[in-house]
């Protein structure tokens, strides 16, 4: 399939080495030229094991491409990715700048159907400012022949083992109201999901929120047993043990704790 992916930065990077391995034809879009320049180059900044090689790999195969050019990236795709930052804003809140800046370039230079996947980490409601700043901008443009779909595709990887966490998913969360994005997204995803079914399809504010969700109920495990700890070593406990016997718990598990 051919597949544009906005954002070369840890989620961007590693889902397009791992659907341009699988038989995807990828461009990644970057506005860092020297980045881009080293990509080309197999350079690969961010360490993830497996990472580099598959970039390499693939580039010289023809499958993998960089630019920092826009339009390129939008006319190549019918799956628009968008995988650039949401840094915290002043208020600590998510700055999606990036991601609807992203959106205006895809509906800036669109001339046929694109199906827009948010893979960025964005709250609750992202999906539908990312429709109406394309819906905008198609008007601006006096464009409004032009279809689109948007979905919301969040990352569930781990530092340190995120190209077999892509390569392999525990599950693959696809949010959408339109039966042609989910078609879409489904044979992008068919060579990971083989063995068993992994995908998962929901609203796009209901897979929004699950990627919120996770996030907070990982971060509650690590903050629960970190207080653990600390308790153990006031009481004379031995917290390797109490990991062991609460994580023989199935309810509970030893992941994150």
């Amino acid at each position: 399939m051919l597949v544009t992916i906005f954002g070369t930065g840890y989620v961007g990077l590693v889902q397009a080495a791992a659907l341009a391995d699988v038989g995807s034809d990828v461009v990644c879009v970057d506005v860092d030229a020297a980045k881009v320049e080293r990509l080309r180059r197999g350079e690969v900044s961010i360490y993830e094991p497996g990472l580099e090689k598959l970039v390499r790999e693939n580039s010289a195969a023809g499958r993998l491409r960089f630019t920092t050019d826009a339009a390129e990236g939008v006319q190549h795709g019918g799956l628009q990715f968008i995988a650039v930052g949401t840094p915290p804003d002043e208020d600590g809140s998510a700055n999606l700048k990036y991601v609807l800046a992203v959106a205006d370039a895809i509906a800036a230079h669109m001339e046929e159907h694109k199906t827009v996947v948010v893979k960025s980490t964005v709250p609750v409601g992202t999906g539908d400012k990312v429709r109406a700043t394309i819906a905008r901008r198609l008007r601006e443009r006096g464009r409004e022949d032009l279809t689109f779909d948007v979905a919301s595709n969040p990352e569930f990887l781990k530092e340190g083992s995120a190209v077999a966490d892509c390569r392999r998913p525990d599950r693959i969360i696809i949010g959408t109201d339109s039966a042609a994005a989910e078609e879409a997204l489904r044979e992008l995803y068919a060579p990971f999901n083989r063995n068993h079914e992994k995908i998962i399809v929901m609203g796009v504010r209901s897979a929004e929120l699950t990627k919120y969700a996770a996030n907070a109920m990982l971060a509650a495990k690590i903050s629960f047993m970190n207080e653990m700890a600390n308790l153990a070593d006031r009481l004379g406990a031995d917290i390797e043990h109490v990991r062991h016997g609460i994580g023989a718990d199935p309810r509970i598990g030893y992941h994150f704790i």
